[in-house]
This record gives structure tokens, sequence and C-alpha cells, in this order.
């Protein structure tokens, strides 16, 4: 509404909202909540609307009226309906984030409504509803709050918490309910490229939410900066103007922002899983000034004394290195009672050194490494020359090599499982990124220990930890780390990416030196009786199997997302538990 239009007088204004409610004249659109690792849809938020021609289009407006005619649950119920007709029309299988007030959510009619009976009508399944509940409701009994909302959690539905941070009472409601998902509020978001504080803020909840299993989701994005900024934190998804404005129908993302999400990602994750054996130098070597033989020995001088960042230079013809004069060896020969005006006229092909390491610029990092420390003492921390076909393109210091191979060392430790020291998460995404975009064949191979939370309770987590060293070793041992990939997503998961075609082979060694391991982690007394008893997730005592190992086999390349290959997973995960013992699931 323009600031020359006025708000309807109140009984006008009431009339106008009851029709709204009547004539259900209440449009549905959708903004997409975007991956901001690969770019892709991860779900829809279902934004209400009123009528365009009326005062009550804003949401804001519309719902404060429904609170002061006391038609809230009626609103709320019409705008969810049409939320769900809407997305079932315009067909899409994704999440649907759905707000919904604390004291809507509680009530025993919304409880009674949103059964799985009526999502089934709309083809729509539990697991990809979010509710939405925002800090600014206010949530009269928490108690009696928490059990409704386990109450939903238990029937599969997920659970957000929407404007973490625009309240004070966010950190508290975080904890009590424990959220699927936290959206940061946009006034956290806005202009945090700029603001030191606000990137301290965000990144404690991005650590958070990983130490927690919580998908932290930055609401109002508006420009390219906070979306840049947001990636190198590590918040991994978002949502707001800048991505995607809300609209009517389901748009894909513009080609701009997706480039911006995968371009910042591919920098940021230039050194994920990589060894300094298979990075190139040239990704290290700085291009510098290089000089001609002739040029005289006062000019080097001259530009040795204006640039101490310099370490020395290359002498060059027609691009090709014919030698070079490091700063310590000018400035020895220039010292001395007599040495400036005895060289300073000279060439500088008078003093160069023939002897000098030169390396092309494709060897890795290692290699360079290597042949640098091998080197004579006197000639150790000279300047590296680096070559592409032959000509100059740059040159490497050792103190550039070693600080890479240290930063390459600590950057991957950081995303190791401190148990397993396999890659963890963010490496595991990478790799699966790489896979669903490449040609080459490669399988995905998932991992996971059946009643393994069983064998901790009852054995406990010292010895649940050797069991999960001992399956690291099982796999390291039938898989090359080499030629392809383990990760350890966390618990009792695992993941792999095998290369070629022998990975049923893979997978049939494995199962069995899994089983043949498992009788070494019971007592006699559970070997004999085949199971061991202890109360399940819901406090009543059970029998449980021995651990056995549910394996998933799917070929990577099928698959347009990262996030698509994981649900395909775990899907078929749950139908391979569902057989006794280890088993095999291969597509």
């Amino acid at each position: 509404m323009s600031d020359t239009e006025k708000m309807p007088d109140d009984g006008r204004l009431e009339e106008q909202f009851m029709d709204v409610l009547e004539n259900k004249r209440i449009k549905t659109v959708f903004q997409p909540v975007v991956s901001l690792r690969d770019g892709s849809v991860f779900g829809y938020e279902a934004l209400s609307r009123g009528p365009s021609d009326s005062a009550l289009q804003s949401p804001k407006t519309l719902f404060d009226c429904a609170e002061k005619y006391g038609k809230l649950w009626e609103l709320e119920l019409l705008c969810r309906v049409t939320a769900i007709e809407t997305a079932f029309r315009l067909n899409t299988p994704l999440k649907l984030f759905l707000n919904v007030n604390p004291q809507v959510i509680h009530d025993v009619k919304f409880q009674q409504g949103f059964t799985k009976q009526f999502l089934k009508q709309y083809n729509m399944d539990p697991e990809n509803i979010v509710f939405e509940i925002t800090e600014k409701g206010l949530i009269k009994n928490t108690s009696d709050f928490i059990c409704t909302i386990d109450n939903y959690k238990k029937q599969f539905y997920k659970i957000a918490i929407d404007d973490a941070g625009a309240g004070y009472s966010g950190l508290n409601l975080i904890t009590d309910i424990h959220p699927h998902y936290i959206k940061l509020d946009m006034n956290l978001i806005r202009d945090i490229d700029k603001d030191v504080l606000r990137q301290a803020l965000i990144r404690s909840f991005a650590e958070f939410a990983t130490l927690t299993n919580t998908v932290l989701i930055a609401e109002g994005i508006e420009t390219k900066s906070e979306l840049l900024k947001l990636i190198d934190i590590g918040v991994h998804y978002g949502q707001g103007y800048y991505l995607q404005r809300p609209d009517p129908i389901i748009l894909p993302l513009g080609a701009e922002v997706l480039y911006s999400i995968k371009e910042a990602n591919r920098k940021k994750n230039h050194l994920l899983d990589r060894k300094p054996s298979d990075l190139y130098v040239s990704n290290i070597s700085t291009p510098q000034r290089t000089i001609h033989p002739k040029i005289l020995i006062s000019q080097v001088f001259e530009s040795m004394e204006k640039d101490p960042s310099l370490s020395g230079v290359c002498v060059t013809e027609e691009e090709t290195i014919i030698g070079v004069i490091t700063r310590a060896e000018l400035y020895r020969r220039l010292s001395g009672k007599y040495g400036y005006s005895l060289y300073s006229r000279k060439p500088a092909e008078k003093i160069m050194s023939k002897e000098f390491l030169q390396v092309d610029c494709h060897e890795s990092i290692e290699t360079v490494s290597k042949k640098a420390m091998g080197r004579e003492y006197e000639h150790l921390y000279d300047f590296i020359a680096v070559t592409r076909e032959g000509k100059y393109h740059g040159i490497v210091t050792v103190k550039d090599l070693l600080e890479k191979t240290i930063q390459i060392e600590v950057n991957n430790a950081k995303h190791l499982n401190p148990l397993s020291e396999l890659p963890g998460n963010v490496m595991i995404e990478k790799k699966l990124e790489e896979c669903v975009g490449s040609s080459a064949r490669c399988h995905i191979i998932y991992f996971d220990i059946d009643n393994f939370k069983a064998y901790n309770d009852v054995y406990g987590f010292e010895n649940g930890d050797k069991f999960i060293r001992c399956f690291t070793q099982i796999l390291r041992t039938n898989i090359s780390e080499e030629r392809d990939f383990i990760g350890h997503i966390g618990g009792d998961d695992f993941i792999a990416v095998v290369n070629g075609n022998h990975v049923e082979e893979i997978c049939r060694s494995i199962i069995e030196q899994f089983d043949r391991s498992v009788f070494q982690y019971y007592n006699k007394n559970d070997l004999t009786k085949g199971y061991i008893t202890t109360k399940n997730r819901h406090g009543i005592e059970e029998d449980f199997p021995l651990l056995s190992i549910s394996v998933v086999v799917v070929p990577g390349n099928r698959y347009n997302t990262a996030y698509e290959l994981s649900q395909k997973m775990s899907e078929l995960k749950k139908i391979c538990k569902q057989k006794p013992g280890s088993n095999c699931m291969l597509v």
C-alpha cells in the first residue's frame, strides 16, 4: 500500500476481511530455499497474500486483522489448505515450509485436521512438510507445546524455528524443541559482508548446527555480497530476493545466481580432499617481472630496494629462462668496499647463476618440495623458477611451498572425523557433487551398521568406538583410498565412491569380513543367544539381533544433484534394513 493510500475504517476493514475468508480470496506464492553449496532447490516456503486490490494484500495486515477479529484459526486454515492445493497443482516433490502460529499448532482442531489422510489426498508425505514456528508468537504453556511438537516429530513432520535471533526467547525455543531447521532472521543477514560482529554470530550458529545435525537457513539474502559471505562462513541453505523473489509458479534459479554459488564453492573447496601430491605448483606460483641479460646490475639493485618482497629475478631471452639472480647473491656481490662500483655498470648476465632449480608448472607441490629440499645447503632457500612448455611462467619460494603444504594438511585434518580419521560431511558432499556432475562410471556405496545404538547401550561407548575403528579398517582394506574415496558421515553411517565395475565383489568382501569381526565384540552368553536385551527408543525392553551391516549401491552419475542422490540412498537404506542380517542392495 503506497503512502498516499489510506487504510479503510475499522468497519469497512472487517467487512473486507470477512469477504476474504468467506470467498477464499487467498493466493499462495512460493520462495525457494536454496542450497548454498550447489544451487539446487531444497524446498519452498509457502507465503500467503490477500487480494491485490485490497489493503489486506499485505500478510502482516491480514494476520493482524485475523487476531483482532478472533479469526486466526480460520485464516491459518485457509492459508494452509490453499498452499497445499497450489503445491499439488504445481507438482513439486520438494519440502514445503508452512508458517504456523504457536497458538494454532497447539490447537486440537489443527491436530485433528492435519493428518496423514488429509495429506494423502494431495499425494504428500509428512516428511516433506515443515512447520515453521515463529519466535514472535506467544507460547503460553511451554511443556504442553513441547509435547505437541514431539507428537508431530513422531509422525515424521519436520519442525523449523523461524526468525531465529529476532527475539530474546529464540535460543530457549531452539533448546526446548530441538528443531530440524533453524531459519536465521533477515536482520542478522543484512550487510553481513560488512559487519564482523554479525559474521562471528552467524559462524557460531553454523558451528552449532553442524554439532547438532540441524539445518541452518539464512533468510532475507538481498545482495551478492551477502550471499558470498554466507557461503564463506559455512551456512548451507538460504532464501531471499537476491536468490529469487516469491512467485505464484515454480521458477528455476537464475543463471547468474547459480553461477555465483557454484563459483564461490569451487574457490572455497579448492583445497578440500587435496594432497600436496595432486596439487600443481602453478596454483601457488606468482608471475613477476623478468629482466633482460643486458640490463645493468644497478637497475636490478634499484628494483630490489623498491620492493622488499622480491626474493630475486629470472633472466630471460624470448621468454626462456637463462639464469637467475637471488637477492642474497646480488647483495653479496654489491657489498664490501668496492662491490657497488665494481658491478653496478655491468650487465646482469655477469652475475646471474646458471645453476638453478627449474620446474614445470604441472609438477606437484610435493614433487617440487622434494627437489627444493634436495639442493645443496647454500641454495636450499633460493626461489624456484616455474615454466610452462619451456617458457617462463613464474616463481615459487620455499616459504610458499611450506605454507601451502601446511594449509592443505590442516584444512583436510579439520574435515576428518576424529574417531575414524576418514573424511567427514563437508568432503563427502563435495565428492558426491563431483560424482553427479561427472560422466565417469562410479558407484556410491552407503554403509549403515544395524543395531549399533543397542550395542552401545549394553557394551558402552568405548567398545562401540573400538568397533567403529575396526569397521574403518575393513573399509580401508577393501577400498583403495588412492583411487577411490571413503567417508564417515557420522555415528554408524559410512559412504564410499568406487570407480570401475568391481563394486559387487568389494561389497561381498566387506560384508564377509564384517560378519566375521562381529563375534569378538560380544561375550559368550550373548553370542549363544544371538541377541542382546536393552531398552528401545521408547524406553521399552526389547531383544536386538547382533550387529549386521546394510549396504546400498547406486550409480553416481544417474542423478542431477547430490541432494537427489542422498534422498534415493536414504529410501533404499530403509528397505535394506528391513531384511534380517547383513544385506547388500544394488541398483
